[in-house]
């Protein structure tokens, strides 16, 4: 992911005293919908972009919603894998599809390093972006040590300001040792990398076991995380450390990937299975409806 090297966050949310306390959400709270259904618009929100997953077994991801990120050099955290295009599918039953896997010894380079398996890595930029809204996505995370899915939004004017500046909003991440736990984060000029603002979100069962929902409620002053609907984490300016900048009101494109490796996940053991999957169902974006007049 384009950041720097992180440690856990929830060590950097104790010191800045900026985050509210992570709940325990209970067994089984994973939303009802059947995986490849489409949930109902909520009330209060209108539908600006969204991909359903809806095309044929093994279809590429639709050119018209989704670019590529495409090699690998560590991308900022050190990770072992090499993003490639067929490593992301449609499986023809309303899920996208991004395997993980193990590359034979000689394959490609990953910074000074042969590149030990190979992701994919989807964006928006270019094609989609917005500022404030409803950002969801429900997927099924996989399980295993150095396993690395995320869903975020980067700044749309990264070219011209620079990471972090441009700003980064982390909807969910998950690292494979810690199967129930998920991460909502803020990194911006001053509180990036190992400083990145956020919160854990702990459930009683793996992730891995079902499909859940991921969202982010983003306002001009105010940006709130759920897990299948439930918020756990509120931030705000003023949950910035002192002399930083609330840099989120801009336009931001969503990104999807599944890394492995890196300095905050660790290496896979001996354990983690693969070809390993990210299955997403869906992902959705809403705008405030108009209020009638």
């Amino acid at each position: 992911m384009h950041r720097a090297a992180r440690l856990v966050v929830a060590a950097s949310c104790l010191l800045l005293g900026a985050v509210l306390a992570a709940p325990l959400a209970p067994l089984g709270l994973s939303a009802a919908l059947a995986p490849g259904s489409t949930p109902p618009d909520p009330a209060g929100w209108v539908l600006t972009w969204h991909d359903e997953f809806s095309g044929l077994r093994g279809a590429a991801p639709e050119a018209s919603r989704w670019r590529f990120d495409l090699g690998g050099s560590g991308w900022g955290n050190n990770e072992l894998e090499t993003y490639a295009r067929e490593n992301a599918v449609q499986d023809g039953l309303g899920h996208l599809v991004i395997s993980a896997r193990r590359l034979p010894e000689g394959g490609p380079r990953c910074g000074l390093l042969a590149c030990e398996y190979s992701s994919a890595r989807l964006n928006t930029r270019g094609l989609f972006a917005q500022a404030y809204g409803r950002f969801e996505v429900r997927a099924q995370i996989p399980a295993g040590a150095g396993l690395w899915p995320a869903f975020w939004l980067l700044g749309e004017n990264i070219d011209g300001r620079g990471w972090p500046a441009c700003g980064e909003l982390d909807i969910m991440e998950n690292i494979g040792r810690e199967p129930n736990v998920v991460h909502g984060t803020i990194h911006g000029p001053g509180y990036s990398g190992a400083s990145g603002i956020g919160a854990p979100f702990t459930l009683l069962e793996a992730f891995s076991a079902g499909f859940h929902t991921f969202g982010l409620d983003w306002t001009p002053n105010r940006l709130q995380w759920s897990v299948d609907g439930a918020p756990f984490q509120t931030l705000t300016p003023a949950s910035l450390p002192p002399n930083t900048r609330w840099v989120f009101d801009h336009e931001m494109f969503l990104i999807l990937n599944l890394a492995v490796g890196g300095n905050w996940p660790g290496h896979p053991d001996a354990n983690t299975r693969f070809p390993a999957a990210l299955s997403v169902d869906w992902v959705r974006v809403y705008a405030p409806a108009a209020p009638r007049p």
